[in-house]
C-alpha cells in the first residue's frame, strides 16, 4: 500500500481529486486529498495565508498521520507545495509528481515563474485586494486564493532529493501552456519521468484513466 497526498492547483480543493482519490483507493492505496488553508470549506481562513502555510499543510498531515515514503502529487501551483514539503520533510516522503505544474527552485515565486497572460490573471483580485478571483470556466466550488502564495518566493535548504520525480504535461492546452519550459527542459533530464497527456489543464478530468495508470506505476516502481 502507497500513501499519495494530492495538493491542488489554485482556487481549488481536495474535491478536485474526487474521482482520483475513489480510483487510487480501489486499487488499495491511502488517500489524503489536501485542502489548502483559505481555500474552499477552510475559505474562511483565509486571512494571513501564504506558500508557508500551504507546505505546513502538507508536512503537518504527514507528521500526524505519520506517513512515510509518501507520493507527493501537485497539480498546478501544488507544484510549488510538493517542493517545499519534500524540503521540510524529506524523512517522509518519496516520489513527487508534478501534473502540469511549476517546478521552482530556491527563490521561484509562482510570479516569477509563470508567463504574462497569468501575471495578468493574477491581478483580478477581490475586493479586499487579498486573494485573486477564480476564472469564469472554474468548478462552481473554486474559491478566491490568497494573492500572497503566488507572490512569496519559495524558501528550500538545499536541492530537493526525491526518490523519483515525474512530470504529466498536459499537451492539450488551447493557446500556449505556461508550463511547456519545464516539460521542455525536463524530458532531457534523465533524471525525470516526463508523460505527455492528450488532455487540458485539468488532467484529473480530462485524462483520468492515463493518470490513474501513472501513478499506479509511480508507486509500484523502487
Amino acid at each position: 500500500m502507497t500513501t499519495f497526498v494530492l495538493i491542488p492547483g489554485m482556487c481549488h480543493g481536495g474535491w478536485c481529486f474526487e474521482q482520483l482519490t475513489e480510483q487510487l483507493r480501489l486499487h488499495g492505496h491511502r488517500v489524503h486529498p489536501v485542502t489548502p488553508t483559505g481555500l474552499s470549506e477552510r475559505g474562511h481562513l483565509l486571512r494571513g495565508t501564504d506558500l508557508e502555510t500551504h507546505i505546513q499543510d502538507v508536512t503537518a498531515l504527514l507528521e500526524v498521520e505519520d506517513v512515510r515514503d509518501a507520493v507527493l502529487v501537485g497539480h498546478s501551483y501544488g507544484g510549488m507545495v510538493i517542493t517545499g514539503a519534500a524540503d521540510r520533510a524529506p524523512d517522509r516522503v518519496g516520489p513527487l509528481v508534478y501534473l502540469d505544474a511549476v517546478v521552482p527552485e530556491h527563490g521561484d515565486s509562482m510570479w516569477s515563474l509563470v508567463s504574462d497572460r497569468e501575471r495578468q490573471w493574477y491581478l483580478d483580485v477581490v475586493e479586499t485586494g487579498d486573494a485573486v478571483r477564480p476564472l469564469p470556466f472554474f468548478d462552481p466550488r473554486a474559491t478566491p486564493h490568497p494573492l500572497v502564495s503566488l507572490l512569496q518566493p519559495l524558501r528550500l535548504d538545499g536541492p530537493v532529493r526525491a526518490r523519483r520525480n515525474v512530470y504529466v504535461y498536459a499537451a492539450g492546452w488551447e493557446g500556449p501552456s505556461p508550463f511547456t519550459p519545464f516539460y521542455e527542459r525536463l524530458r532531457e533530464d534523465p533524471s525525470w519521468t516526463v508523460h505527455a497527456l492528450d488532455g487540458g489543464h485539468n488532467l484529473m478530468r480530462d485524462a483520468p484513466q492515463d493518470l490513474l495508470k501513472i501513478l499506479l506505476e509511480t508507486a509500484e516502481s523502487p
